[in-house]
């Protein structure tokens, strides 16, 4: 395409109706989605410039979508690979796209957003800048502001314009600070949209009618006379006392962590509340400058956008196969897993066959479904009627027979192989012919699991994660035998119970189990070393994981950890591997020996009460492991446990485990708590970079010298292994 051609073409149509009426259609012919790149600049602003050309022909202004969502976005392609040096070009790029909006927004005619479908980010910023809002009302569209998930902030305006709407407190902690998504509904109760209509149909109808019953409607409140915020600004005594709560609450919810983001937008909300618009959105572009130019951001797109966006996508399915679904599960053991698991597959409208060695066993399995929907009705997110259907759908028995037509077979025994050869070979006799059967184990290897069925080919491990109905993740494990066809029928399951599906290859602990298990005996570890359990805990949070190490290992179940860490020597002795153990084992030895094993049994690290509910770590701790006297710095604390996993994560590729950067670093993410801040374990590898030196240089080559310092501090299992060291000297990095 020359280069007039590309000038000519455009990304925003305009169109006059008889009652001089505009209709503004974003349709970019570059790509399937509306994204804020160079062809939208440019036809938005010369759409704007003609709308106040013929400002005395326009009565009003629509602004809607020919494609399936309203508006995807920022350019996170181009974000990603922003460096410093480029920083005063985006802050007028991002100045000239507000620019625009604000001309738009002062055009002195009603303007209305006709919002068809998903409308995140850049595409709420387009559609807070018109006067109106009508949304098609279709509970798969969303809405929102998500930027702080990816490590930016909403800097087209969504800052500047929510805290004016909404207030600076309702702004803040129900719109920006985690960046949630809405559904229609949902987005009108929060204020973000100002009316629904029933069909797409009616979408541009209803606008051009409100800007036929609104001629004056052309003015934001913002932009009246005597406006106030909502809630009052910054420098009103109502507001004033609450303000330096803010960042409190926010450390907390945090808990410590280092999210720039959130901290950004925290600065740029209460600052641009206390000056004019303009002055504001000044403010608002120098802090979202920042975060592009910042390898946190960097980090965050490439496992949140690119990485999510891939596997969604069936990057990891084999290809050539046709979609399957599932009609009818046989969920062997109704236990908490199984229990769990029948509720998900019943979610997603599969009959479930919910089977146990006892008809009061599975009848208790039901009862986990029964009390998920009790709570989901109370709190009006689910109807009666929904309700019962969902319920209907789940069969709870103790025969075998019942399993007649089940197409598929999801295991969820105690982890004993021959219990589970067992129920396979029971179940084997009644259900489908070409059933796909699935084991839910964490630890044990799918190929000798698939030793007890007669169709290897169609066995597969499914890995759920506690709580089942909660954890977005399962790690499909591809045992030696396993078909093509079953790990694309596998992958199709996962995503048809709305879960992100990562695929590993067979070994024992798989990927997620594997390295979360390093995670913790360095923690441990760590505390027999000396340092102090308090500082343990919050180093851990501080580094970015949901809980600390000692709690996490309260909740795992130390005897459970033994018995992996003793099955995982005796299959190193029968292989003739080396197996060196770990020193945090010796803790667990000493935590079982003195009765303090987990959190079930109602003592571990921390104390708790008859009802299971944790009240504090333990005081006789400090006697048990008392702290040295010399602490070991809190950066190589965080950096131990991170690097712990992070290295164990290496092996994985390199023993062939995993293949996929984007599998690492979901699985990490979503799997095991691995920080969010991070990308990833993958991600943290080649984006490393040292936290206390901003200039210091990024990489792989980065993250090795960094694991060579803790090697010769704290012991050989951080050195990194040759194939990392060969990856940095070829200049490559992980699959992606």
């Amino acid at each position: 395409m020359t280069a007039t051609q590309h000038e000519q073409q455009t990304a925003v149509h305009y169109e006059r109706d008889d009652d001089g009426i505009v209709t503004l259609t974003l349709d970019d012919p570059t790509a399937s989605a509306n994204t804020m790149n160079e062809i939208y600049q440019r036809s938005m602003q010369a759409a704007v410039d003609r709308l106040h050309d013929e400002r005395d022909q326009v009565t009003g202004v629509v602004v809607t979508s020919a494609k399936k969502t309203f508006f995807a976005g920022g350019n996170l392609t181009l974000m990603s690979q922003a460096t410093r040096d480029d920083a005063p070009r985006i802050f007028a790029e991002v100045e000239a796209v507000k620019a625009t909006l604000r001309r738009l927004e002062k055009l002195g005619k009603p303007v209305v957003a006709a919002i068809n479908g998903a409308a995140l980010g850049g595409g709420l910023e387009i559609a807070l800048a018109c006067h109106h809002r009508i949304a098609v009302d279709d509970r798969s569209v969303k809405i929102g502001l998500p930027e702080a998930t990816l490590g930016l902030l909403p800097g087209g305006g969504g800052i500047t314009r929510t805290v004016r709407m909404l207030g600076l407190q309702s702004a803040l902690m129900d719109v920006l600070l985690q960046g949630p998504q809405f559904d229609p509904q949902t987005a009108r109760g929060k204020g973000l949209v100002d009316e629904l209509v029933a069909t797409r149909e009616e979408l541009v109808p209803a606008a051009k009618a409100w800007i036929r019953a609104n001629p004056e409607g052309g003015v934001q409140p913002w932009d009246a006379p005597g406006y106030k915020m909502p809630g009052g600004n910054p420098k009103s005594p109502a507001l004033a006392q609450f303000l330096p709560a803010f960042p409190a609450l926010l450390r907390k919810q945090l808990k410590g962590a280092d999210y720039p983001a959130q901290k950004a937008i925290l600065s740029a909300a209460v600052e641009g509340a206390t000056v004019d618009v303009e002055t504001a959105s000044r403010i608002e572009s120098r802090y979202l400058t920042k975060l592009i130019v910042n390898q946190n951001s960097k980090n965050m797109i490439q496992a949140f956008f690119f990485d999510l966006q891939a596997i969604n996508a069936g990057s990891l399915r084999p290809q050539g196969i046709e979609p399957w679904q599932a009609t009818k599960v046989g969920v062997l053991g109704a236990g908490m897993m199984g229990a769990g698991i029948a509720y998900t597959c019943a979610r997603a409208g599969m009959q479930v066959v919910l089977k146990d060695v006892a008809q009061e066993n599975a009848d208790r399995g039901k009862v986990y479904s029964e009390k998920i929907n009790a709570k989901a009705v109370e709190r009006g997110k689910l109807t009666e009627e929904k309700s019962r259907e969902l319920l209907d759908r789940i069969h709870p028995t103790d025969d075998y027979a019942d399993l007649a037509g089940c197409d598929l077979v999801i295991e969820a025994v105690f982890e004993d192989p021959s219990l589970k050869h067992q129920v396979f070979a029971e179940a084997a006799k009644h259900v489908d012919a070409d059933a796909l059967l699935c084991s839910n184990t964490s630890t044990l290897p799918i190929t000798e699991l698939a030793t007890g069925v007669d169709r290897p080919q169609d066995f597969i491990g499914l890995h759920f994660f506690s709580p089942v109905d909660k954890m977005p993740l399962v790690e499909i494990i591809r045992g030696a035998e396993t078909s093509d066809r079953a790990l694309a029928r596998a992958y199709d399951v996962v995503q048809q119970i709305r879960k992100t599906p990562i695929v590993v290859n067979d070994s024992r602990g798989f990927y997620t189990s594997r390295v979360i298990g390093f995670m913790v005996n360095e923690g441990l570890a760590m505390l027999a070393e000396g340092v102090h359990p308090v500082s343990l805990e919050r180093a851990a949070t501080q580094a970015g994981y949901p809980v600390g190490t000692l709690q996490l290992s309260d909740e795992l179940n130390m005897e459970l950890m033994a018995k992996i860490a003793k099955a995982t020597r005796e299959a190193a002795e029968r292989d003739g591997t080396p197996h060196e153990e770990h020193p945090g084992s010796a803790v667990v030895a000493k935590m079982i020996e003195i009765g303090r094993p987990s959190r079930l049994k109602g003592s571990g690290f921390y104390e708790y009460d008859e009802a299971g509910k944790r009240q504090g770590l333990w005081p006789g701790l400090g006697e048990t492991f008392p702290p040295a006297e010399q602490q070991i710095p809190l950066r190589d604390v965080k950096d131990r446990m991170l690097f712990a996993e992070a290295l164990e994560t290496a092996k994985c590729f390199e023993e062939g485990v995993i293949d996929s950067a984007a599998a690492a670093n979901i699985g990490s993410i979503m799997g095991i708590g691995f920080p969010a801040n991070t990308g990833g374990a993958a991600q943290f590898m080649t984006g490393y970079q040292d936290p206390e030196d901003t200039d210091a240089p990024i990489g792989l080559a980065a993250f090795v010298a960094r694991a060579d310092e803790l090697a010769d501090a704290y012991g050989e299992r951080f050195r990194p292994s040759a194939y990392l060291r060969d990856l940095v000297a070829k200049g490559e990095t992980f699959p992606a």
